[in-house]
């Protein structure tokens, strides 16, 4: 129990926070550009930018946080190095479609990969946490809706003709 409870502590904690924060935070930032420009190349590399500034700012958050010594959480090299992974697997995940050049295409296939983003998320939180995968699935998919509806007014608004 120990073991599990350590490894829950140091490695998946990290790794969770990692991933939600990779998979949500960028989605404001790819999702405007991608509406305001409706070109794929600016999205992809606003999702490549977006994902590796979070993924260090995720890691040197972690790592400088907490020792370890005091609480048990362990290195905090290996807990940054763990939720900067995380950052930046979560936020260029839903990137890559943008490597299409067709931008429906992208989008509708970046939409689809935020959603099963969405999916893994819950389930981990079901596996390690035991969180209901319902509830998991809820919160994570509201803090989503939020964001994204955030990134598609403003997407709308500064690509609209009216704001140029």
């Amino acid at each position: 129990m120990a073991d599990e409870h350590t490894f829950l502590l140091q490695k998946v904690q990290p790794a969770m926070v990692g991933l939600i924060d990779g998979s949500l935070s960028t989605l404001a930032p790819i999702f405007a550009i991608a509406l305001a420009t409706q070109d794929t190349r600016f999205a992809f590399i606003a999702g490549l930018s977006t994902s590796i500034g979070a993924a260090i700012s995720m890691a040197f958050s972690e790592g400088l946080s907490d020792t370890g010594e005091l609480t048990g959480r362990g290195s905090p090299v290996v807990r940054g190095s763990i939720t900067g992974g995380g950052t930046l697997l979560g936020g260029i995940l839903h990137s890559l479609p943008f490597l299409i050049p067709q931008y429906h295409v992208a989008l509708f296939l970046a939409i689809a990969v935020v959603g099963f983003e969405l999916l893994l998320l819950a389930y981990f939180r079901y596996r390690f946490f035991q969180d209901t995968f319902i509830r998991a699935l809820g919160i994570v998919t509201f803090a989503g809706m939020i964001i994204a509806a955030i990134s598609a007014g403003l997407g709308s608004l500064l690509g609209s003709p009216v704001a140029g």
